[in-house]
């Protein structure tokens, strides 16, 4: 078989999807060659024999032609090379290795694109079952769980390779690829996202698609929704296990390090059962809380109308309704002149009001305010009922956080400052219904079919060159002398991130609240899985192994991100560009402060 015949097989088992109506992230188009890569160099490998290079064959051996012995030999020194002059060993046996430091860094490129691969397929992977399930479970269980899958992976071979005094070598790089990418989400794609989707702010608030004021650090930026102030709470939160761990270095005691540890490790898994439990209930929870400010959004926007029409003052001077002016208003909605209002007649008078912008359907409207009007029941609402609606009302837009007296001259004000306030609430909460609407599935058994092909090659990809790589970055620390914590930070999170990172790029330069609250959520989603679920495994090999827990400067420096960025994340919901120099800023505080910690200072 030829190679345009494997082309064209593998092309047509796994036909990636392109389509950009996912709401998250499409389909990468380039999975058709990438599998094509990948098949031919599992073939390559599997059937080439991998040749160990080492550093003391006699071909670097040349004789100087004078003298016969040993001194008049001259050793021509490899690009680098270990100090110790040993044969590498083969990952599996078979897999090719090298003592060189460049040949070692050809490896990292390699097994580093396998890993970018294999997080490119578990990505589209599952955005294909979010398409077909919806979010629920599989949005808020299985999405973030395969997300961090490929660190995971890395983090766990690299403590299970060898004897104990290997691992406690190798689990370093788990360390380094844990704390590089937590710091490389949340500062370098963080602060880029910013960059490419501001927008003009206006009035505290970033206006959808409109750039007009470009570079300007505080008239420009990014605004997102109130559930992503959330999100940026608890990734703050999820350091804990963090902090549990690192308790006896903290009292600068030796004894119950190993008891920490085990700590550390239930935290982490109770605070990972509890984020994937908020996760499936946040779609619930989130339309509640919307409906909810749509009802107040609707009563604000009522009484704005009735006052504008109204001759004469809602309350009278002791803050009671003003019967004879909510008498001809009554009168101005009873069209029929019964004296009471029906569904038709409410209906009237909210069409009149232009709920559009709040993606509020008239006839929910009109049943919101029956509800809270028709205390008999009978579907229509008299003169009495009429009034003790508004006296309701009135008494809740008292209770606005406003200025100024609330009855007498002031009342529009007042009434005017809680159509603000609701309207404003309403917008934190996003609503985006309307908006980029999906269509269903055309062919849910053939797209299942492609996102289980996707999920399994992923995780076969993660799980068989997960171990190699990790081998290949420490060889590379050997031949060069640089840490391995100082490479898996750097380089790994490249690998393993870059499908994530990419994605949440492309979808911020949208230049839209909706993109920038969903880029947003993903970043502090994808760094929470990684303070617990990538912590988790971390500890459990710790624990399981008998691992020596020396990460004291690491885990401040994932202490320090989170936290500021978290604490910053949480407590605004718009960020000027200014704000991303903060995030840039700290990526490389982290690398120094580990170095000048673990180096200067002998922090272990």
């Amino acid at each position: 078989m030829c190679v345009r015949d494997f082309q064209t097989l593998f092309g047509r088992l796994l036909d990636p999807i392109t389509s950009t109506t996912d709401r998250r992230r499409s389909t990468p188009a380039m999975a058709y060659s990438s599998l094509f890569l990948i098949t031919i160099s599992t073939l390559l490998i599997f059937t080439v024999a991998g040749r160990v290079i080492t550093t003391t064959s006699t071909s670097d051996l040349v004789s100087d032609g004078v003298h016969d012995g040993h001194g008049g030999i001259l050793r021509l020194n490899p690009f680098v090379s270990a100090e110790e002059p040993e044969a590498c060993e083969q990952t599996y046996g078979f897999l090719p290795c090298t003592d060189t430091g460049l040949g070692n860094l050809f490896l990292i490129l390699v097994y580093g694109y396998l890993m970018f691969l294999a997080a490119t397929y578990l990505s589209a992977g599952s955005e294909l079952l979010l398409e077909i399930l919806g979010p629920g479970l599989v949005g808020g269980l299985l999405l973030p769980i395969l997300g961090a899958l490929p660190d995971a992976m890395l983090i766990l071979v690299s403590g299970l390779s060898g004897s104990v005094e290997v691992a406690q070598d190798q689990v370093s790089v788990g360390m380094g690829l844990l704390a590089g990418s937590t710091v490389m989400l949340i500062t370098v794609i963080w602060g880029t996202c910013i960059i490419v989707g501001k927008c003009d702010i206006v009035d505290g608030v970033a206006l959808d698609s409109q750039d007009t004021k470009r570079f300007s650090l505080l008239g420009s930026g990014v605004s997102t929704d109130i559930w992503t102030s959330y999100s940026g709470m608890i990734m703050a939160v999820s350091v804990l296990p963090f902090i549990v761990v690192q308790f006896p270095q903290i009292m600068h005691s030796d004894s119950g390090r190993h008891l920490a540890v085990l700590l550390g490790l239930i935290v982490s898994v109770s605070l990972l059962i509890a984020y994937c439990i908020y996760q499936v209930l946040q779609p619930k929870l989130q339309r509640r809380r919307l409906a909810f400010a749509k009802h107040k959004h609707v009563r604000s926007r009522i009484l704005k109308y009735l006052k504008m029409r109204a001759l004469g003052r809602l309350l009278t001077d002791q803050g009671q309704p003003n019967l004879e002016v909510l008498g001809k208003l009554f009168n101005s909605i009873d069209v029929n002149g019964n004296e009471k209002l029906s569904h038709t007649e409410l209906r009237a008078l909210v069409v009149g009001m232009r709920l559009h912008e709040i993606n509020l359907k008239e006839d929910d409207a009109v049943d919101r305010v029956m509800k809270d009007f028709d205390t008999s029941m009978n579907n229509e609402i008299d003169f009495d009922e009429f009034v003790n609606g508004i006296g309701k009302w009135l008494e809740e837009a008292k209770g606005s956080k406003v200025s100024g007296p609330v009855v007498g001259p002031d009342t529009l004000k007042y009434i005017h400052e809680y159509y603000e306030e609701t309207k404003k609430e309403h917008d934190l909460l996003g609503d985006d219904a309307g908006e980029d609407e999906e269509e269903g599935v055309d062919d849910p058994r053939g797209t299942t079919i492609k996102a289980v092909l996707y999920l399994i090659t992923g995780t076969l990809i993660a799980a068989a060159f997960a171990d190699p790589l990790v081998d290949a970055v420490d060889n590379f620390s050997a031949a060069t002398s640089i840490p391995s914590f100082f490479i898996s930070f750097i380089a790994l999170p490249l690998a393993t991130n870059s499908s994530e990172a990419v994605s949440a790029i492309i979808f911020a330069t949208r230049k839209k609240q909706r993109s920038a609250s969903l880029t947003f959520s993903e970043l502090y989603g994808a760094v929470t899985m990684n303070n617990i679920l990538c912590l988790s495994v971390f500890l459990a090999l710790v624990y399981v192994r008998g691992l020596t827990w020396d990460f004291s400067s690491e885990v401040l420096v994932i202490l320090i991100v989170c936290i500021v960025m978290g604490v910053f994340g949480s407590l605004r919901t718009t960020f000027p560009l200014w704000t991303c120099f903060i995030a840039f800023a700290l990526y490389p505080f982290s690398l120094i402060l580990v170095y000048v910690l673990d180096y200067v200072f002998g922090w272990s």
